[in-house]
């Protein structure tokens, strides 16, 4: 089944390289070499990326190929390579391959999953959707503790404005980690982010506070200061909807697949030859 949802994956990715525009990137013989014919290229060796992003050099390697490509096919049409066995016979496969593709993907295209489905999900799963409480910290990073404790004496008494005015000062200029120069700015962060000590410590306090001491970790002795906290919330079912639509879809495609091979299998009169068991 794996291997299936791989097949739609790639048809999906070629179906929607197909949209691109067909800008003409070069000709070979009146043959136009198109920005479509260079994404499905780039499609197929780098999953993901896309020909308009490539850098120059990347983008004249692909165009190159391509050329290549469009004289190989001239030349073996000259020597009559369609009329080969050989070529016959992977055409032939190919047909089929390309037809299992498109029926493979306008059965995941066919495969619905309902309001009541998705919010029923919802409703049953809501922890998947908690987020937890984040705080918004800054630190000053000392290499003693001597030095921590100095730095929150120059602190004490202060509160509010004055106090985050004065730590942005201290961290500018007194703080040996890299957030210093950022007035010991680490942006919001959840727990378990951080080093335990500092994390126990952070979590612990109240908004607009400074740690009571130095907290220590491997990094040195850091004085915290606690800008802001985003208490823990559970995303709305219309935010989740559309990520909870499209992992059911792919569940219930990956049930429907699984059930058809079986039951057509059972209609079927498969002999599996002898050459073929692999249990020797």
């Amino acid at each position: 089944m794996k291997k299936i949802l791989n097949t739609v994956a790639t048809v999906i990715a070629l179906g929607t390289v197909s949209l691109s525009a067909a800008d003409t990137l070069a000709t070979v013989n009146g043959t136009p070499v198109t920005t479509e014919d260079a994404n499905i290229y780039v499609a197929q060796t780098q999953p993901g990326a896309h020909f308009d992003a490539l850098t120059a050099d990347q983008k004249k390697m692909i165009i190159d190929r391509l050329i290549e490509r469009a004289v190989f096919i001239e030349q073996a049409k000259k020597e009559g390579i369609e009329k080969d066995p050989e070529y016959q016979r992977l055409l032939a496969r190919d047909k089929e391959e390309l037809m299992v593709r498109t029926w493979i993907t306008k059965q995941f295209k066919n495969t619905v999953v309902s309001d009541s489905e998705a919010k029923a999900y919802f409703d049953k799963h809501s922890d998947e959707f908690k987020v937890p409480a984040q705080v918004h910290a800054r630190h000053i990073v000392l290499k003693d503790k001597k030095s921590a404790q100095e730095v929150l004496a120059q602190l004490k008494g202060l509160k509010g404005k004055a106090l985050k005015k004065r730590f942005i000062e201290l961290a500018k200029a007194k703080s040996t980690g890299p957030t210093g120069p950022k007035g010991g700015d680490l942006g919001f962060f959840a727990p378990g982010q951080m080093v335990k000590p500092f994390n126990d410590a952070v979590f612990a306090m109240k908004k607009g506070e400074v740690s009571a001491k130095p907290v220590k970790t491997q990094f040195g002795y850091h004085v915290i200061y606690l800008e802001d906290i985003k208490p823990a919330k559970t995303i709305p079912y219309q935010e989740a909807k559309d990520r909870i639509v499209g992992m059911l879809k792919q569940k219930n495609f990956s049930t429907k697949m699984a059930k058809m091979a079986a039951s057509l299998k059972s209609k079927s009169k498969i002999v599996i030859s002898a050459e073929s068991n692999t249990t020797k």
